[in-house]
């Protein structure tokens, strides 16, 4: 007789903090069995996913604020309030963590969907983040109290300098790429695991949209399908931007259209060095292993 091997489910193992984090959060949160989690390490298609999780719950509906309805959990300054709230929710509950695996608490009821994006490209999008912040965005994330290691600065106007900052310091002035990327890889094969990948999604947007749709067992209607996909368009969400970005944009100069970027990859290409190239693929491939920097660079390509 052939017994099915028991799940060794993920074991938080400990805190994470930052100006923006506060792992703890989790440690007394209430699961429900259809919670779905969208994770990242950042700018990597976070807010994309969390739209296309919603259209498939909400069935393709018009003007859905995904940021109120769908928190980053761990995020430090999140009022305790948008918490509480979604013990109110009566609808599938979608969440948003940007933690590694063992900082966070993990639960064997939710689904987990995680996203890649090459470094290179998520930190030139993060830079555009950083650097086009207000004055209010960097006052909240250094004033509020609680706030543990050093202050967020803005720095230099200068991708390149962002990058290189990033790359040598463990992923400062944030928080470190590597060990996130490589937390959710070794998880891969747990049922409850979805990985996708930010050129995978670009590449075929349906496509992205179905896998999501069969690892949460939500059925499509197909009459409603292409609005869905409009809906989960970049252009789509660059024109409903305050539905999409954070507090609608307020503390981003030039607001909810500059959190909603271009969304393109390889703006690296044209600043970084063949060294420096050669350099950040020696370290993805130290790193992460041969299968996994590969993923991370190209996609699965489905």
């Amino acid at each position: 007789m052939n017994l099915m091997t028991p799940i060794t489910w993920p074991v938080k193992r400990r805190e994470m903090h930052n100006h923006h984090m506060d792992s703890t959060v989790w440690n007394n949160f209430k699961f429900r069995n259809d919670d779905v989690i969208v994770a990242t390490y950042g700018k990597s298609g976070t807010t994309w996913t969390q739209q296309i999780v919603s259209q498939l719950i909400f069935n393709g509906a018009e003007g859905i604020d995904v940021p109120a309805l769908s928190p980053w959990v761990d995020l430090r300054i999140m009022p305790k309030a948008a918490i509480d709230g979604l013990e109110l929710q009566e609808h599938r509950r979608v969440l948003k963590t940007h933690l590694p695996v063992d900082a966070l608490v993990f639960s064997p009821k939710a689904k987990y969907i995680y996203i890649g994006r090459d470094g290179r490209d998520a930190i030139w999008s993060l830079f555009n983040h950083h650097v086009n912040a207000t004055d209010a965005f960097f006052a909240a994330f250094n004033d509020c109290p609680g706030r543990q290691g050093p202050r967020l600065e803005r720095g230099a106007n200068d991708p390149h300098a962002f990058f290189t900052r990033w790359f040598e310091q463990n992923g400062e002035p944030y928080w470190p790429f590597w060990e996130n990327i490589r937390s959710w890889w070794e998880i891969r094969h747990l049922p409850n695991v979805l990985m996708l990948h930010f050129n995978d999604m670009k590449r075929d947007l349906p496509g992205a949209i179905r896998r999501i749709a069969d690892f949460l067992d939500i059925g499509i209607d197909e009459a409603i399908m292409p609005q869905i996909v409009h809906h989960c368009s970049f252009d789509y969400m660059k024109a409903h931007a305050e539905k999409v970005a954070p507090l609608g944009g307020v503390l981003w100069q030039g607001g909810a259209q500059t959190f909603v970027n271009k969304g393109t990859n390889g703006r690296w290409r044209d600043t970084l060095s063949a060294e420096e190239v050669e350099a950040y693929e020696a370290k993805a491939l130290a790193e992460l292993g041969a299968d996994c920097a590969w993923w991370l660079a190209m996609g699965d390509g489905r």
